[in-house]
């Protein structure tokens, strides 16, 4: 009998920190966005990449036009 005033005892506590860490965690906005992993699964990698690789490239250009301005004022 006294093994299960233990278990009790146990699983009570035990309970009770998975709810203070659950509450922690909710009042810090860990579970405020509930929609973006539901949506990103319907878009394919390719996508995400491609959208990467535009990015990349815009950041490429300016790159190339700033060392034509650095070179064009050395000039």
């Amino acid at each position: 009998m006294d093994i299960l005033y233990l278990m009790i005892l146990c699983s009570v506590s035990l309970a009770a920190i998975f709810l203070i860490v659950f509450i922690v965690y909710a009042r810090k906005g860990q579970f405020e966005d509930d929609e973006s992993p539901a949506v990103r699964i319907l878009f394919d990698s390719g996508e995400i990449k491609e959208k990467d690789e535009k990015g990349n490239k815009d950041k490429d250009e300016k790159k190339i036009g700033e060392n034509n301005k650095i070179e064009e004022k050395s000039e």
